[in-house]
């Protein structure tokens, strides 16, 4: 794991590296501490990383103003703040966890523990998928998505008007953020279940998921089984 810490106390800053160090141990591979926005953005720029822990309130700027582009790259962020009343907001946007200060460990180990087992969310608050387009994040309205395909290490999502944009989040990571509603019904295909107009069995035992919009998307044999006793 390559994690990033940004966060402008530093009292609290090396009381959550000295947690994250003794929750993943020898599977923390770096830990990196910043506590300026603009450092963050330039960091996360030029490095790779698995987790980022953000405060929302960074000297006076806002921790949301790193959170846009933050959310629209390949790694996944746990926000750790005091403002309680902003977590609604975060989840919004798409972050894995909101953990309330003041923390004590077991809850910081809880929400890491979602990164090392790809736990899904158990909440449909997630509303935009932060999309970067021409130098710019874009954000995307979920409701908007009718599937996502995995494309690598990246995925592609298509939306209701035809349109498909590229996001760097892996399809793992997505079904994490978007399980409330979305379906991992084949291993390269995450489906808003609310689009299925029906299931189709053809010969061979091919199962097929017909949109309303008539796309055909195909669902994997060991899927089937789980996504008729859940769906149907």
């Amino acid at each position: 794991m390559n994690i990033l810490i940004v966060e402008d106390e530093s009292r609290i800053a090396k009381r959550i590296e000295r947690m994250t160090r003794d929750i993943f141990g020898n599977a923390l591979k770096s830990l990196k501490h910043i506590n300026t926005l603009p450092e963050a953005l330039q960091f996360i720029k030029n490095s790779s990383l698995d987790l980022m822990l953000l405060d929302l309130n960074l000297n006076g700027d806002s921790g949301f103003d790193l959170l846009t582009t933050a959310v629209s790259e390949s790694f996944h962020t746990i926000i750790i703040s005091a403002y309680k009343d902003q977590a609604i907001t975060a989840f919004e946007y798409g972050v894995l966890d909101f953990v309330p200060k003041p923390f004590n460990r077991d809850r910081l180990e809880k929400a890491l523990h979602k990164t090392i087992t790809s736990e899904k969310t158990t909440t449909n608050d997630i509303k935009f998928l932060a999309i970067k387009k021409r130098q710019r994040i874009q954000l995307v309205p979920v409701s908007d998505v009718l599937y996502i395909k995995g494309a690598g290490s990246y995925t592609e999502v298509f939306l209701k008007d035809g349109k498909k944009e590229l996001h760097d989040k892996s399809l793992d990571k997505l079904e994490q953020l978007l399980a409330f509603s979305f379906e991992r019904i084949h291993k390269s295909y995450l489906l808003k279940m609310s689009e299925v107009k029906e299931i189709i069995v053809e010969s061979g035992s091919k199962y097929i998921a017909e949109l309303k919009n008539g796309e055909r998307i195909p669902i994997g044999r060991t899927k089937y089984k789980d996504l008729k006793a859940k769906w149907l």
